[in-house]
């Protein structure tokens, strides 16, 4: 067991954290075995609902405005290359909001770092994203598309600073979440306008030049054209991913000095 009564700096913190790796991976691997123990489609159930959903799109923009696509083509492996990340970040804010609460018993009874039980939800909805990849791998064949150099580098780099990104804001909303709960229903609702204004369902080229920055400046905006980038190369700006690289550094350091500052507080609403 790591005991949880470390100093308070971000050093001793994240050394608490490497020690407490291993039921880290223990916690993931029991998330994971927990969704999938009494389903029948099992693993499907991780890419039935992006998939139907880019179903869903793809044939009100191909067919009914099929002259106003506001994607690449193929426009269904374009929703895909979209849609599977942007599962990964709405699952992983929208369980962070109510990570605390609803592991309120274990929390009191263990010494972890409080920090595990975000960086569970993180890791836990970014491996079931990874068991999505051969979804759309699939239509990508059927499809003929070529796979850009690129990619070996954008893909990996596009995980790593979403993982990063939703630690920050995970950390962050947790914490606040406790103190005030009717934040978690403003979460809903945030996600919600969150993905029309996030280009999931449209390529940032295809809206008027007035408007492009605030995408832009959106920073899963710009992970979700790093991930469409090994297949649509004309995506790939590095001025942008160094831009998506400082804001995720900031929301991470942000969202945790916010959850060290207010864990006491929290720990005696729990």
């Amino acid at each position: 067991m790591v005991d949880s009564s470390y100093t308070r700096s971000p050093v001793a913190r994240m050394r608490a954290i490497w020690g407490a790796r291993k039921i880290l991976f223990l916690l993931v691997r029991r998330d994971l075995k927990v969704r999938y123990a009494n389903s029948v489609l099992g693993y499907m159930w991780t890419v039935l609902d992006p998939l139907l959903m880019s179903f869903v799109y793809w044939a009100m923009f191909s067919i009914l405005f099929a002259r106003n696509v506001p994607g690449d083509d193929p426009y269904i492996v374009f929703l895909l290359a979209g849609m599977l990340p942007w599962q990964w970040f709405n699952s992983t804010v929208s369980q962070s909001a109510k990570a605390l609460r609803s592991s309120s018993r274990l929390i009191r009874s263990t010494n972890l770092p409080r920090e595990i039980w975000i960086l569970r939800v993180v890791a836990s909805n970014g491996v079931e994203f990874l068991f999505s990849i051969p979804v759309l791998a699939g239509f990508l064949i059927a499809y003929q598309v070529p796979l850009h150099w690129n990619m070996l580098v954008t893909f990996p780099l596009a995980i790593v600073l979403m993982a990063v990104l939703l630690t920050g804001i995970g950390l962050g909303l947790s914490v606040l979440t406790v103190m005030v709960p009717d934040l978690d229903r403003l979460v809903k609702i945030f996600l919600r306008l969150f993905f029309y204004a996030s280009p999931v369902l449209y390529s940032v080229t295809k809206l008027p030049p007035d408007l492009r920055w605030v995408y832009v400046a959106n920073p899963v905006a710009d992970i979700l054209q790093m991930f469409r980038s090994g297949i649509f190369p004309h995506y790939l700006e590095w001025t942008h991913v160094g831009y998506t690289a400082v804001v995720s550094l900031l929301v991470l350091a942000l969202g945790w000095w916010l959850f060290a500052r207010l864990e006491r507080t929290v720990l005696k609403e729990l």
